[in-house]
């Protein structure tokens, strides 16, 4: 006797539990892809039932090859995704841009520029268009994007692609402006890879800085340096440091060795053009003894939250990197005008260089 054959229950569709509801197949579908487009109410009553019916949405795959869109948004970060996930300005930029597609219904793809160049375009081929954060270790990485496809630059310029800034030169002119409004002896400015070649240390006549199209750090130093000028000092004169990586561990060998100069040398006031590499300075004088603001001034640029809720307070320039995320992803998505925007900053005066 042969043994009763099984049969699995016919799979749900979208028009099944559309008839069920008694709603639209559009309503159903906007309830996975689009949930602005209907009134939390009436998404959950379709969720709810499509769980209940064993519905999980409609199908990607199907989806993609009838429209020819995937609904994906590769993000491609110029810094290892390890790094990124832990800076606090890129995970804010990272979550201004994931609210906007969460509500749109598109998915984020991460990718990193570190990776091996021939390991981005199998995963990015797939992505609808691509928003491009900070200046690529290789530009390969982005010639072999798929060319036909949108993509907006943040922190960073593409010819002919729109970017998103924040306006760094005037926001550096002003924090150094308010720093040097009582005269420093020995003013100093700690870069953010700023060199063409590596350089994790003092820089020297050897060094060839990187254009400003290149990297938002060189805006920085013209800000500094105008201010500079303007008070009287020769700007080429002021010593300057470059940091390799925004990280704790890399800056604090740099940090260390300037710090430990003899007095009559080590800087009464240092510019700094990042919140990890003030708040690394900061640290590092209070474990030698230095006292901030009095033998020492900091500034920083950022306003991550750490900055602002330890003491002393950072005086730093605080930007909207969530602001700057969806802006990124409006425009990658249609929903604003892909044109160059740029974003203004807060000067914040804290305690280490009131």
């Amino acid at each position: 006797m042969e043994s009763p054959v099984s049969h699995a229950p016919p799979r749900i569709t979208l028009k099944d539990l559309a008839l069920e509801l008694g709603v639209s197949t559009a309503s159903v579908s906007n309830a996975f892809n689009r949930p602005d487009q209907l009134s939390p109410r009436l998404r959950e009553r379709i969720l709810s039932e499509a769980s209940r019916l064993g519905y999980s949405g409609p199908d990607a795959k199907a989806r993609s090859l009838r429209t020819g869109r995937s609904r994906i948004i590769a993000v491609v970060l110029a810094e290892t995704l390890t790094y990124s996930l832990n800076d606090a300005v890129a995970s804010e930029l990272l979550a201004g841009i994931a609210e906007v597609l969460d509500t749109h219904g598109h998915t984020l793809l991460l990718l990193s520029g570190r990776q091996h160049v021939s390991q981005a375009p199998g995963s990015a081929n797939i992505a609808d268009g691509f928003i491009v954060y900070g200046l690529m270790p290789s530009m390969k990485v982005l010639s072999d994007l798929p060319a036909e496809r949108p993509m907006i630059a943040v922190d960073f310029d593409i010819n002919e692609r729109p970017s998103v800034h924040v306006d760094n030169e005037p926001a550096s002119h002003a924090i150094a402006t308010h720093a040097l409004a009582s005269p420093p002896k020995r003013p100093g400015i700690i870069n953010l890879r700023l060199t063409e070649t590596p350089c994790n240390g003092r820089i020297t006549d050897e060094h060839t800085l990187l254009v400003a199209g290149q990297t938002i750090t060189r805006s920085r130093l013209a800000g500094f340096h105008d201010a500079l000028e303007k008070h009287g000092f020769v700007a080429a004169n002021v010593p300057m440091w470059n940091i390799e990586e925004n990280t704790y561990e890399v800056c604090a060998p740099v940090i260390a060795a300037i710090l430990d100069l003899p007095d009559d040398e080590r800087p009464d006031l240092l510019l700094c053009m990042s919140d990890r590499i003030a708040l690394t300075v900061l640290t590092l004088a209070e474990q030698r003894g230095i006292r901030v603001p009095e033998d020492l001034r900091i500034t920083g640029f950022d306003g991550i939250a750490e900055g602002q809720n330890r003491g002393p307070r950072l005086t730093t320039v605080r930007q909207n990197s969530v602001e700057k995320g969806r802006i990124a992803a409006r425009m990658i998505l249609g929903l604003e005008t892909r044109e160059d925007r740029m974003l203004h900053t807060e000067l914040i005066i804290g305690d280490t260089c009131p």
